[in-house]
């Protein structure tokens, strides 16, 4: 599993600026995360909108990244939509069943 997501990982970061954009974007997502999860847990004090100007900050460099190497699809954010999504509409079929 692990070597699976290094290879994966290597496939779709394969351009020097992508990788330097990830590298610069790694640490201010998580820290956007941090702030956001701990203003709902009232861990912190700082303000949620922080939280989310910075979490928004590190998804745009991922998105750069991945539009200068040309797989904007294969971004987490973006495959983890197309999950949930497919996953919704197959939970709206199975009510629509019931409820006929």
């Amino acid at each position: 599993m692990y070597f699976s997501f290094i290879k994966a990982f290597k496939s779709t970061h394969r351009k020097p600026v992508n990788r330097l954009l990830h590298c610069i974007g790694a640490p201010i997502y998580v820290l956007g995360l941090a702030l956001i999860i701990g203003y709902f847990l009232k861990i912190n004090d700082r303000n949620l909108f922080e939280g989310i100007i910075l979490w928004s900050i590190a998804v745009s460099l991922f998105l750069v990244g991945h539009e200068i190497e040309g797989n904007l699809r294969a971004m987490t954010l973006i495959i983890v939509f197309k999950y949930l999504r497919l996953r919704f509409a197959k939970m709206n079929d199975r009510i629509k069943i019931l409820l006929q």
